[in-house]
């Protein structure tokens, strides 16, 4: 079986499945389908921190899930702006697990990441699948892919 790296931008995921179709995303459908198809060794899913009850909980549920939550806090600038990515940490973390995994999982529509796909299937020969909204995934994103998987309503709650 395949050993499986899975990595989630949760807002990214959480922004798109609520515009698209008013519905959160089923992380647990996903590791479902996902633990079926090979050995999943990394599953890290990164957010902001708000402090929130709400969120705080579903963070709980992931762990309980298997996923390595990784906050950070929320930063609300002066000029009333907001700064909170980790596309820096996810691709790090990706950089780093395509060298011991036969498959890189990606949850995002986040275009910024189709260098990522593209230079680790090329160094490290693995699979680099995405899953995202299709009307709001970067097309660029899908094009690096190995395979892009839409998320449509089996996968939402």
């Amino acid at each position: 079986m395949k050993n499986i790296a899975l990595f989630a931008d949760v807002q990214n995921i959480y922004y798109t499945t609520r515009e698209a179709y008013g519905k959160p995303f089923n992380y647990r459908e996903l590791w479902r389908q996902l633990s079926t198809q090979g050995n999943i060794v990394l599953a890290n899913a990164y957010a902001i921190d708000r402090g929130d009850q709400q969120q705080q909980k579903f963070q709980s549920a992931l762990r309980h899930l298997g996923f390595d939550v990784k906050l950070k806090p929320f930063i609300q600038r002066s000029d009333g702006s907001a700064k909170g990515d980790w596309d820096v940490g996810i691709t790090i973390d990706v950089l780093t697990a395509a060298e011991t995994v036969d498959r890189v999982i990606l949850l995002s529509g986040d275009g910024d990441f189709d260098v990522l796909l593209n230079t680790i299937k090329q160094r490290h020969h693995v699979q680099a699948d995405v899953y995202g909204v299709p009307a709001l995934t970067a097309q660029s994103l899908m094009s690096s892919a190995s395979n892009f998987y839409p998320i449509t309503t089996e996968l939402l709650l």
